[in-house]
């Protein structure tokens, strides 16, 4: 080799590689699944000649080397993997520079099994216990988890991670979590509830009983969003009011100390939506208690009539007539609707353990003199609980679609009996978004 050689050579540095994330999750036969971006480099070489490949799977089960595609040119490349079968995988990741040189890093890869409709199904990933949901325009939904107080902004068309996320827990002054479960939205404001009721365990955790505000400011993938006030007594006055008409409900009873929430005379909230018209009168949608606490009993909703001045300090609450629907013997767990007052429900059981117990999709004009219309029943082989509505489309064209959310907290996602709210990588905890058609 000549000298002149000999110098170019030695002119190279040592490759590196990067990755975005060092956790991804995928699943088998998904559409669209998330992807990482590998940025790579070598002194003295243009990044579009250094070579990025796989070269190793630690469990050739879940994800052969020729199953991670490398996309793009120059110094940033997208690496994506389709799964073969369910479990985790240590993906080995190489760049070689011009030279010959070589550099490693590994990617730890999760796939969960394959679902029905893979086509119309996307993942939401960094948390796993989603439960409430509100479009913000553009593509984009604001997700609540009701495992924390963090509100994650996500693309509603692809799978990975939010695109922004924001911990109201100081701005509330508490440190555990609010469960929150229903959100809704008037104007520029969203409004957020917790569960209002107990624990699992039946013990009474001051944070839960939270109602608060946030504003939103620009849209979509622009979307911003700003604490703006909160109420911590609805629970008491939904239990003082109950009282004062009868006792009719059992709430008194349903947020005693030791009694569990998500039992068929319990007290637990998990729907929030404007009445029809209305930027002041919010329904509160219960999963517990049925109307009468019985097999069969109806879904109850309680309208706060008044609950913009309630969260804003400046009245105390006014509650309206309350709303039982027949929704099968089923209660609400998500109640959403358009700005044509054209409400979706999502009905499922009131129990804890329920993510093979029966849920069912419904419209509602948002009258109480007005039933129901059961539009389809909902599938529950797949893991996670159906818990919120992205969105409702215009129910009176045939073939409308509508998004839906699960919270696979309690799912066994990756095949090792490990619940996704306890996995320790918050890139492998995820919520299943599916659209179904719900108009013929």
């Amino acid at each position: 080799m000549s000298t002149g050689s000999q110098a170019h050579a030695a002119s190279y540095g040592t490759p590196s590689i990067s990755l975005s994330a060092a956790y991804l999750s995928g699943a088998v036969g998904a559409v669209g699944d998330p992807a990482v971006q590998v940025t790579v480099a070598q002194s003295g070489a243009d990044a579009a000649a250094l070579k990025v490949t796989a070269t190793r799977s630690s469990r050739t089960s879940v994800a052969q080397t020729a199953d991670v595609q490398v996309t793009g040119a120059g110094a940033t490349r997208q690496v994506t993997v389709a799964a073969r079968g369910q479990g985790y995988t240590d993906l080995t990741l190489k760049v070689t520079g011009v030279d010959g040189q070589t550099a490693t890093k590994t990617l730890h890869y999760a796939a969960s099994a394959a679902v029905q409709q893979p086509a119309d199904t996307r993942y939401f990933t960094g948390s796993s216990d989603a439960s409430a949901a509100v479009d913000v325009g553009g593509g984009y939904v604001v997700v609540a988890d009701d495992e924390s107080n963090v509100l994650r902004l996500y693309d509603r068309g692809v799978s990975g991670a939010p695109v922004r996320t924001w911990d109201f827990s100081s701005q509330l002054g508490v440190s555990k979590e609010v469960d929150i479960e229903g959100g809704a939205r008037v104007g520029d404001t969203i409004y957020w509830t917790g569960s209002l009721g107990n624990n699992k365990d039946g013990e009474y955790k001051p944070a839960r009983n939270t109602v608060f505000t946030t504003k939103v400011t620009g849209s979509g993938a622009s979307t911003s969003l700003s604490y703006a006030g909160s109420y911590t007594k609805l629970r008491d006055d939904l239990v003082a009011w109950d009282e004062e008409h009868g006792d009719r409900y059992g709430f008194a009873a349903g947020t005693a100390t030791g009694q569990a929430p998500k039992q068929i005379d319990g007290f637990n909230v998990e729907g929030l939506e404007f009445a029809p018209g209305s930027t002041t009168t919010a329904y509160l949608g219960f999963r517990a208690p049925l109307a009468p606490a019985v097999p069969g009993g109806k879904a109850l909703l309680v309208p706060v009539t008044n609950i913009d001045q309630v969260v804003a300090g400046k009245a105390a609450t006014a509650f309206g007539t309350p709303v039982e629907l027949d929704l099968g013997g089923l209660s609400i767990r998500d109640i959403r609707k358009n700005a044509a007052n054209q409400y979706l429900i999502v009905a499922g059981s009131w129990a804890a353990d329920d993510n093979s117990d029966p849920y069912a999709l419904y419209s509602w004009t948002g009258n109480a003199a007005d039933r129901p219309v059961k539009l389809r029943d909902l599938p529950t082989s797949d893991p996670g609980g159906w818990e919120a509505v992205v969105d409702v489309p215009d129910l009176s064209t045939a073939g409308a679609r509508a998004q839906l959310l699960t919270d696979n907290g309690s799912a066994d996602l990756y095949g090792d009996s490990t619940e996704a709210k306890d996995l320790t990588h918050a890139e492998w905890k995820k919520s299943r978004t599916v659209w179904f058609t719900v108009t013929g």
